[in-house]
């Protein structure tokens, strides 16, 4: 096996973070454009940068504002890199810090931005079922995310054993870290465990707060090198790792080789996080996981190794474990996509970067490394790690 070349670990750093106010789907009076500049403007502020040095720009989810035209509204100097993480939803989230990452390591651009806005006044219904769901599925009704990820959620459970209490332990941890952060659309609405399990089906298993909400929001975070990033504003947050990917079989299909209940982290992509990391699982100490849908947050979990497989899962997704500052899996420590905001898992983004700072709402105290995963369950996955500078 040959030496895993460490040139991406630590070389670049995150350095400005923001994001606008997670609003009811269809209520801003702004564009996805100007929210995203809103929240360029207030990374680079965070980050104390002039805006218009950004020099790159980095999107996923079939974001509806291309790079150059950003840069164009900002007014920048020169747009020297501009990309899209291919696929919808989240499974790019991850992915866009990567490619941000690796335009700063490889001299392609010295500020890279990585973004993503909606809003539903100019973007519509942000439904991305086209081209994923095949005619096996639509030809029996089933058109929408939820149903794809209820189906192998409910293999998840059936087969392989993992409780169902697993679901609603991480549901149960990302409404009680929204009521220490006065930004998440959950803030002052606790969810009692008995509202949860007598809410209404949306597709069995999946009952309506095991689904993620639809924000008009965006959000930014600003990468440079770690150089550059040790004379600025903010503690940076080194990228000490990441990936994407799926295997050559995984698709949202029935008929595919790999595992059903997996969420499409492959064996081969989770060695790769670790070793390009230089850590085991066990050493993270907070993560941000992308759940469209509970059930795909648990099997991301488990694909890469932090959540054991089968019934063993219960041991460790107890409500009192996955909350910080105490349990030994703190996740989604801001309320995440269920109960922060939704804006295809940017927020995750921003609160992986807060961790690292300090400055999370529900922070782990002495947070060294933390973890982001991109896109249970869809056909593109990602993960980043996230690293203190005593991690390096």
């Amino acid at each position: 096996m040959t030496t895993p070349d460490r040139s991406f670990r630590g070389a670049t750093a995150v350095v400005g973070a923001a994001n606008t106010p997670f609003l009811k789907r269809g209520t801003a009076t702004s564009s996805s454009l100007q929210l995203t500049l809103r929240a360029i403007l207030d990374a680079a502020a965070d980050a104390g940068l002039d805006a218009h040095d950004i020099d790159g720009f980095v999107s996923y989810a079939n974001d509806d504002n291309e790079g150059l035209a950003v840069g164009a509204a900002l007014g920048v100097k020169e747009v020297r890199w501009s990309s899209m993480v291919w696929g919808g939803g989240g499974g790019g989230v991850a992915a866009a810090v990567n490619a941000a990452a690796a335009a700063v390591v490889a001299g392609q651009a010295e500020t890279v931005c990585v973004y993503r806005g909606i809003s539903e006044a100019d973007a519509g219904r942000q439904s991305y079922s086209k081209g994923h769901i095949g005619p096996l599925y639509g030809a029996h009704g089933v058109f929408a995310p939820a149903q794809i990820c209820a189906l192998r959620t409910q293999r998840m459970i059936e087969v392989d054993g993992v409780p169902r209490e697993a679901l609603g332990a991480l549901v149960a941890a990302a409404y009680h870290h929204a009521q220490n952060n006065p930004e998440a659309v959950a803030y002052g609405k606790p969810l009692d465990p008995d509202v949860y399990a007598d809410a209404r089906i949306i597709s069995e298993p999946l009952r309506l707060y095991d689904c993620s909400r639809e924000n008009d929001a965006a959000g930014a975070v600003i990468v440079t090198s770690a150089a550059r990033a040790r004379g600025l504003r903010q503690e940076p947050a080194y990228v000490l790792s990441g990936v994407q990917g799926s295997g050559s079989s995984w698709t949202e299909s029935v008929e595919n080789e790999s595992p059903y209940s997996s969420a499409g982290f492959h064996p081969a992509l989770v060695a790769r996080l670790w070793e390009g990391a230089g850590i085991k699982p066990g050493e993270v100490d907070v993560t941000q996981v992308y759940e469209n849908f509970s059930g795909p947050a648990v099997a991301s979990l488990i694909d890469v190794g932090l959540v054991p497989p089968g019934a063993e899962a219960g041991r460790v997704m107890r409500f009192e474990n996955l909350i910080a500052p105490d349990g030994d899996l703190p996740l989604n420590t801001a309320g995440g996509n269920i109960a922060e905001g939704f804006v295809h898992g940017f927020g995750l983004i921003v609160e992986a970067v807060r961790q690292i700072r300090g400055t999370s709402p529900n922070p782990v105290p002495g947070a060294a490394v933390s973890l982001l995963l991109g896109g249970p369950m869809a056909p593109l996955v990602s993960a980043t790690v996230f690293g203190s500078g005593s991690a390096l």
